[in-house]
């Protein structure tokens, strides 16, 4: 299901005359937040959370004030930077329904995760368990986690197996991690993630998870990591650096 596609047809037929039945809907988490904060300014939703979405068209709508949902992929980005450097680390303002697939994968790898209502406090103070990871559409395991889980588990203690299921072309990071030393083998939609030392490198971010992940990766490095077009990720991290900094990491933004 695509979620781009979700929204727009959602806001258009919020506004459009008759009834527009969705089906193979998306059900993320922002696919509903959308969807309440339509019903709020005056649009007729039923079934969102479900993939059959029916929205009957209004004359009209009005303007309202609306708090978004806390970012649940910014969060996973944070999560996993305490675990792989070996922190423990709070992080607020998240819903942790919202990153239930991530916080089960983290218990698999022996990473501690204590959830309360304003946040989760991770962390990892031993050797990280493999674990086999399928991306798939919500509630499933996020495809825009994918590249940040492959850094993570390159710290793991045996081989992990990685299955992209939801986007072609989810693996562009990985020939900048082998650049750092990681030994990945992909085949077809799979990739085999085996542990290893990763060694600090010139890097490029090849898109906006991609360069997450190298950036993770590179916390744990021995030595400088350099990450080339880092605009990548400012389009989907705000300060990323500053807030790094916060908790104790050695990262500073440089002029290209």
């Amino acid at each position: 299901p695509s979620v781009g596609a979700t929204i727009n047809i959602m806001i258009a037929a919020s506004r459009a005359e008759g009834k527009t039945i969705i089906e193979n809907a998306a059900r993320e988490p922002e696919i509903v937040d959308l969807a309440n904060f339509l019903t709020v300014m005056g649009a007729n939703i039923k079934g969102v959370g479900t993939d059959i979405i029916k929205i009957e068209g209004v004359n009209e709508m009005h303007g309202v004030e609306h708090r978004i949902i806390p970012d649940r992929i910014e969060a996973g980005t944070y999560m996993i930077a305490s675990a792989i450097t070996g922190g423990d680390v709070y992080i607020r303002n998240v819903l942790t329904e919202h990153v239930k697939p991530l916080i089960a994968k983290m218990h698999e790898m022996g990473i501690i995760v204590e959830e309360d209502i304003a946040g989760v406090k991770v962390k990892a103070d031993g050797k990280l368990k493999a674990v086999d990871v399928k991306t798939l559409p919500y509630p499933g395991f996020p495809t825009d986690m994918q590249s940040q889980m492959m850094a993570l588990l390159t710290q793991a203690d045996e081989t992990s197996l990685i299955i992209e299921t939801v986007w072609e072309n989810r693996f562009m990071h990985v020939d900048e991690l082998k650049r750092m030393g990681a030994d990945i083998k992909i085949d077809g939609h799979s990739a085999l993630v085996k542990p290893g030392c990763l060694t600090g490198a010139e890097v490029r971010a090849t898109d906006l998870r991609a360069g997450a992940a190298l950036i993770l990766a590179g916390l744990a490095a021995e030595g400088q990591t350099e990450v080339k077009d880092i605009y990548h990720v400012e389009r989907g991290y705000e300060n990323i650096e500053e807030r790094l900094k916060e908790v104790g990491a050695s990262i500073n933004k440089v002029s290209e």
